[in-house]
């Protein structure tokens, strides 16, 4: 398992939402989030905190110790004694015993003496020893800032020469792009741009290109005027996508083009659309004959899920619908019904909950299983979000090593609407 799916595995153990174990490590939904899809690492204080919180070690959460067996009966225990054997063992022991010559009585004090000196032998050695870990400490530490300074230095020796390249190749002296707005109900998303050309010819025109991967960048070009200090801007609109790409085209007065790359923008659309955190309990389900077998009183029917905001400065579209359900290979299976929140779910009041109907479904070890939501915004717009998926490794429903959370695009999947 990768560190996110140990994260998640316990906090499911200990029935906590991923907001709740947020609250109780300070940090925001969001990060429990980015943790359990792996796309970021708690810090050593959080990685710290948690392994306090499970009752296991950092080392099983980075995945390099394996937990503890839990106690138990010795499988190597042999059966008790009769009472013969034990009679005849007491015998044997007691004949041993007086044969034995009488022991001579030894002077005590030279052995006291001797234990003494090595109680002292020892507290030495294991103080040197204690030393030692903390010099060789330190040097880790001074290795690794040492190690953060060069890397910190051939970083921002990188960027200066990528900055003096990219400077040096630039047809403009100064430029900015902002976005001015994103607009849901019409599905577009403004921009304001100035460009002054390092090079200045009289008669010369500039204008704007936005670039959204569907649509061609000539019909979204839009001329710029002409100001003071020869800085030529303008405000253009683009449909929306989650790739936006901003140049501008200078045009000289003999017809000559050149294109220079202004500024990108990545995850506007999704960022406009309402998303939704969702949560299962598919991967401790149990196969059955290769079959997932999901049946009327199985606790791992239930799907939970809350609006979230995301993290950007624009806010998104309010939802009107969400539909939730069981996909393999994102294509529909099963859709789930709405349900009471289940008495064995304390602490996830915040959560709205599903069912899964009961169904037999074949499994195979290429499919991927997973529990979705379809989001539908108040402008028609729709976004699909998904839990961890699920993989078949030696008959057993696990996570994947590099799980996939991003693809929320409805073309996609295939959900009949």
């Amino acid at each position: 398992m990768t560190i996110g799916q140990r994260i998640a595995q316990k906090r499911k153990e200990l029935a906590l939402s991923q907001e709740a174990l947020g609250d109780q490590l300070g940090v925001s939904r969001q990060s429990i989030y980015k943790w359990e899809s792996d796309t970021a690492l708690p810090e050593i204080d959080k990685l710290i905190a948690l392994s306090r919180l499970y009752g296991v070690s950092v080392g099983w959460l980075l995945g390099v110790e394996d937990l503890p067996e839990p106690p138990g009966e010795a499988a190597g225990t042999e059966a008790a004694l009769t009472e013969q054997q034990l009679r005849m063992v007491e015998e044997i022991a007691s004949r041993y015993i007086a044969a034995q010559p009488k022991p001579r009585k030894r002077r005590r004090w030279p052995f006291v003496a001797a234990g003494l000196i090595l109680c002292l032998v020892l507290f030495h050695l294991f103080d040197r020893l204690g030393r030692m870990d903390d010099q060789y400490a330190d040097l880790q530490n001074s290795v690794y800032r040492v190690e953060s300074s060069v890397n910190g230095q051939i970083g921002s020796l990188s960027s200066r020469v990528e900055e003096i390249l990219k400077a040096q190749n630039s047809l403009v002296a100064d430029y900015h792009v902002e976005l001015v707005g994103v607009w849901p109900e019409n599905n577009t998303a403004t921009f304001s741009a100035y460009a002054v050309p390092k090079t200045y010819v009289a008669g010369m025109s500039v204008e704007f290109l936005a670039e959204n991967g569907e649509t061609a960048s000539d019909q979204l070009g839009k001329a710029g005027e002409e100001g003071s200090n020869q800085r030529f801007s303008a405000t253009i609109s683009v449909p929306l996508s989650d790739h936006i790409t901003l140049s501008t085209l200078l045009v000289l007065p003999d017809g000559t083009r050149q294109t220079q790359l202004l500024d990108q923008f990545e995850g506007l659309y999704s960022d406009s659309l309402p998303q939704v955190d969702v949560s299962s309990e598919l991967v401790w389900m149990e196969l059955e004959d290769g079959d997932l077998m999901l049946e009327k009183d199985d606790h791992e029917r239930y799907v939970y899920i809350r609006e979230i905001e995301p993290d950007a400065e624009q806010p998104a579209a309010a939802a009107a619908n969400i539909q939730v359900g069981l996909f393999k290979n994102q294509k529909l299976v099963a859709w789930a019904e709405p349900c009471e929140t289940p008495d064995s779910f304390h602490g996830f009041e915040e959560y709205d909950f599903y069912r899964l109907p009961e169904l037999q479904l074949p499994v195979s070890p290429q499919d991927t299983l997973q529990v979705a939501a379809v989001v539908t915004d108040v402008y028609g717009r729709q976004g699909v979000y998904s839990d961890i998926p699920c993989v078949l490794e030696d008959g057993e429903l696990t996570w994947p090593a590099t799980p996939d959370l991003s693809d929320h695009d409805p073309a996609h999947w295939q959900y009949g609407g």
